[in-house]
């Protein structure tokens, strides 16, 4: 089985970040503008001679103030962003619970790991363990510094030699292709805009419960608080489809591929996403971005009609058809 554009898949996901990096900022002050815009539109207006009141929208007046708060925006969200990029390895490990694996405690799984880094000619990575009896791995970092391949104490109890190296072998082949720096990329981002909606709803509750006191005082600012959540709530949904969309299911294929070459073995690899599908580990890792990353998405071994809607939502391909690839060669 050869391996073939590697460097169209890097070029690609290169230019998928720089998209990315380009998206969110315009997503977050694009929020920040139409808070203002709607404010302005509710709220906008002057008393006429007789007293009454005039409503009018000024559009000058809401470019000014968006204007006036766009420093404190960029600044706040720029630091935010560089925190969780640079923590992202601390994120990820928290999420999982993983752990440094040393090469006394498993040397075959290092051995493996050097073994095929050698063969494809990059840079060990470091290797993480997550205490769990079900099968899972996962690449992660942006660097070489922090480039890292996880698994679970059951993928490493329950594979064999060549089935693992096949898994290892995709799991490097991210690395490679620099699909884990576009992921953490997308991480960082849809968990900025998550906090944001989970504070605005906060907000929304905790105005709400003030409100009950004085409903007339309040009544207003619950129903412009309540348009500004309603309007970030959209906002995330959509960028985490762009997100889920931009990142092409055609890496996971990529990533087989590179993997099959790698062990010389695509049965193997086959073999091993079977048994990983049939008991996925990682399902307590509570957070979906961040579940992207692993080999296989414990949701997408749902049944029913939740099956359905993770499938057209999921970053992944479907397991049955990546092992029906692999078997053809």
């Amino acid at each position: 089985m050869r391996y073939v554009g590697m460097q169209t898949q890097i070029q690609r996901n290169n230019r998928m970040s720089v998209l990315l990096l380009l998206l969110f900022p315009i997503i977050i002050l694009g929020t920040v503008y139409m808070f203002f815009f709607i404010l302005n539109a509710l709220g906008g207006g002057y008393y006429d001679a007789t007293g009454e009141w005039v409503s009018e929208f000024n559009v000058e007046e809401v470019n000014q103030e968006f204007l006036t708060v766009i420093p404190w925006v960029v600044i706040i969200v720029g630091v935010w962003f560089l925190i969780a990029y640079k923590c992202n390895t601390w994120i990820i490990n928290h999420a999982v619970g993983s752990r440094p694996l040393t090469r006394k405690e498993n040397p075959r799984v290092y051995n493996i790991v050097e073994n095929l880094c050698i063969a494809c000619g990059m840079d060990m990575p470091m290797i993480n363990v997550v205490d769990d009896p079900q099968l899972n791995a996962f690449a992660s970092g942006i660097n070489k510094k922090t480039y890292t391949v996880t698994v679970t104490t059951g993928l490493c109890d329950r594979l064999n030699d060549a089935e693992l190296a096949g898994v290892l072998g995709h799991e490097l082949t991210h690395i490679r292709n620099n699909d884990t720096r576009l992921l953490i990329t997308s991480i960082v981002f849809v968990g900025i805009i998550s906090t944001i909606v989970s504070l605005v709803f906060r907000m929304i509750w905790r105005v709400g419960l003030f409100s009950g006191r004085d409903r007339n005082k309040n009544g207003v600012s619950i129903i412009v608080v309540m348009l500004v959540g309603l309007i970030c709530a959209a906002i995330a949904y959509f960028f985490t489809l762009v997100t889920r969309f931009a990142i092409s299911r055609k890496r996971e294929y990529m990533a087989d591929a590179g993997g099959a070459e790698l062990c010389g073995d695509p049965l193997a690899l086959a073999s091993a996403l079977r048994k990983i599908s049939n008991n996925p580990g990682l399902t307590d890792c509570g957070r979906d971005d961040v579940a992207q990353l692993f080999i296989i998405h414990p949701k997408d071994m749902q049944e029913g009609i939740m099956s359905f809607f993770n499938s057209l939502f999921s970053t992944h391909p479907d397991t049955r058809k990546r092992i029906e690839i692999l078997e053809q060669f």
